[in-house]
């Protein structure tokens, strides 16, 4: 049977993109180790590294310094199910014109034979030498970099460029045709005469990102949903601040509960309920929800202070009546009495706990979990 080949570049997919000369330059690119470890072990692929080190062995790149922290990244991957069946590097500099450097193939010839399916194989790199790569090797291409850089591709690199993303398991559920298990994602915009708001929203991802509103204490309680939930959001809120915050304060929460709402697609496989218990020195914080398809909210709290700095604590009900009604759920949210800094930011961190149970999915069913069979 002819073998399939994924050709994998290292520095920019792998390691972020540097000369790689010293154990504190290796940083692994974030979701790289569940992604590669699902394609290897998945049996599918011949696993070949395809890689430019320049001028290794120079003064300026010793043979010692690629050697050390290149071994240390192989270990360090094998440890996670991560063996490559070939490893490709090519040491030259760009003015030596070597044929064994990308884009060139002279390092590949022995795929060129019988032995490997080029038409189905595929070349991940995040450079377009990688896609052009592929493209004198007649195999496939995914381009590791931002889907919005699309147009940079000529029409030739196009043709074979079958998946752009920066996104390591969208990348693995792509490969491996495994479309319950790609990545919930999704971009919303919300304008009005009132706010301006563009949100992207990952529910799949690491805590990545910034919540920015002009708002300080409010993009303080942000970075909570942001850090606890273990989603990835970038949201940019402008809003007339001039009349008051009312208006910012509730456009965000429409924004992101509408941004859930849509990643959550039908809502196959997730656990639907989330809860969390919070405590916060003084304060014990309360909080559970439900995907129902249903919004209300249940608010049993009672905050110390009329403002915390310059924000009006009446707006936090506010907040999660928008998210509530916008994300159609059930919440539930209360909390002691203490510190109203406190009383706030433990809701707000509960919350994010409760959000991160709730769209968790089991990565063996996509049953959905409602006896009427929608949500």
């Amino acid at each position: 049977m002819r073998k399939k080949v994924l050709f994998l570049d290292r520095d920019g997919i792998i390691v972020e993109e540097d000369q790689v000369d010293s154990l504190e330059k290796v940083k692994y690119i974030p979701g790289v180790f569940g992604a590669l470890s699902r394609l290897c072990q998945s049996g599918r692929f011949y696993v070949a590294m395809v890689s430019n080190q320049d001028g290794v062995g120079t003064p300026s790149f010793p043979q010692e310094a690629f050697e050390i922290p290149h071994q240390r990244i192989m270990q360090t991957l094998a440890g996670e199910g991560i063996l490559f069946d070939d490893v490709h590097i090519d040491l030259s500099l760009p003015e030596d014109n070597c044929p064994g450097r990308k884009p060139g193939i002279g390092m590949l010839g022995e795929y060129q034979t019988e032995a490997y399916d080029l038409e189905h194989s595929v070349m991940i790199g995040d450079r377009l030498t990688d896609v052009q790569l592929a493209c004198n090797l007649g195999c496939k291409a995914i381009w590791f970099a931002d889907p919005g850089r699309r147009g940079e591709l000529s029409s030739e690199l196009a043709s074979v460029c079958i998946l752009i993303s920066d996104n390591w398991a969208q990348i693995a559920s792509f490969l491996l045709d495994e479309s319950k298990l790609a990545p919930r994602t999704t971009t919303l915009k919300r304008q009005t005469k009132e706010t301006d708001i563009t949100l992207s929203l990952n529910l799949d991802g690491g805590g990545l990102g910034r919540m920015e509103t002009h708002l300080p204490f409010f993009d303080h309680m942000l970075d909570q949903i942001l850090r606890h939930s273990g989603c990835d959001i970038s949201l940019h809120a402008h809003g007339d601040l001039v009349v008051d915050e009312h208006h910012t304060v509730e456009d965000v929460g429409l924004a992101l509960g509408a941004a859930f709402l849509e990643a959550l697609g039908d809502k196959r496989g997730i656990n639907r309920y989330g809860h969390e218990i919070l405590p916060m020195d003084e304060v014990l914080a309360q909080v559970a929800l439900d995907f129902s398809g249903r919004p209300y909210l249940q608010w049993n709290v009672s905050f110390s202070r009329e403002y915390v700095g310059s924000f009006p604590t009446e707006l936090v009900e506010h907040f999660f009546k928008s998210f509530s009604d916008s994300a159609k759920c059930n919440l539930s949210v209360s909390v002691s009495s203490g510190n109203g800094h406190h009383q706030i930011e433990a809701v707000f961190k509960a919350f994010a706990r409760a959000l991160r149970s709730a769209v968790h999915r089991n990565p063996y069913s996509d049953a959905l979990p409602s006896t009427k069979g929608v949500l």
